[in-house]
């Protein structure tokens, strides 16, 4: 019960990544909301888990409207008097038009990295003040590798989460006075839905070929990471970067070649 009774607040949570942060928040003893624009499916899916005997509750809040980060923030705090930690899990891009720099047209990068940067942003700047009043919290953003490995595709969204991964390090060093921490989590290639149904099986396997522990991450293996950061096992972590991708990117450039060269020889 590393999180007992302490109030959670998690965006995108009605699947993946945010929903695997939901129940592992709750099963630790918190006190979670459950932050979505579909508030039937959010409403579903916390009676489901409160059937568990969790205590998981829903608020809304829709990513294309920045007031809606306002309104979700002071909605928990006229219920609950609190906000111990904050999730920031909420991250898009379309693949049809979010490419390489030649073929990305200018209007549709600023949108994405401004969705995702005000997802983040807004919703911190919202928080901060309750959390100085209560003596402390913890935020955390939810970025990805693709914000720290360069990519060929994915502009934006790559831009996006790198840019993420700074400003939660801004905010860590102006908001560490207050108690308040901030740490970031980038997932490697989870097995979402998301990704799922928007990356072809070949590309997939092409990734994998690159990560040494071959397999694609578990949503829940994301959640432990937040659910660390969340709790009082890291008080005195902040502005720091958990990387839980599978060893993606550490070895030789060469490691898949190699591998398909030792398999051979094997053989």
């Amino acid at each position: 019960m590393r999180l007992q009774d302490k109030v959670v607040l998690v965006t995108a949570s009605t699947r993946g990544i945010g929903l695997a942060t939901i129940q592992a928040c709750a099963k630790e003893g918190a006190i979670v909301y459950m932050a979505a624009r579909n508030l039937d499916l959010a409403q579903q899916r916390a009676e489901e888990l409160n059937q568990k005997g969790y205590r998981v509750h829903t608020v809304y809040n829709d990513a294309t409207k920045l007031d809606s980060y306002r309104t979700m923030i002071e909605e928990v705090i006229k219920l609950e008097g609190r906000i111990d930690v904050l999730v920031n899990n909420f991250g898009t891009s379309n693949p049809q038009t979010d490419l390489d720099i030649k073929h990305t047209k200018w209007e549709d990068f600023q949108s994405t990295v401004n969705i995702n940067l005000a997802s983040v942003y807004v919703s911190s700047q919202a928080v901060i003040p309750h959390m100085e009043k209560q003596g402390g919290g913890s935020i955390i953003n939810i970025s990805s590798i693709g914000g720290l490995t360069p990519d060929i595709a994915r502009i934006g969204y790559a831009v996006s989460k790198d840019a993420i991964i700074y400003l939660s390090k801004n905010i860590a060093v102006q908001t560490a006075r207050s108690n308040i921490r901030v740490n970031v989590v980038c997932p490697g290639q989870t097995a979402t839905d998301a990704v799922m149904n928007n990356m072809s099986l070949e590309f997939q396997e092409f990734f994998l070929r690159h990560t040494p522990i071959k397999r694609m991450g578990k949503p829940e293996e994301i959640a432990a990471a937040v659910v660390y950061f969340a709790s009082d096992e890291s008080a005195y972590t902040t502005g720091q970067v958990m990387a839980v991708h599978g060893g993606f990117g550490l070895p030789t450039p060469v490691f898949a070649d190699m591998i398909d060269l030792s398999a051979e020889q094997k053989h």
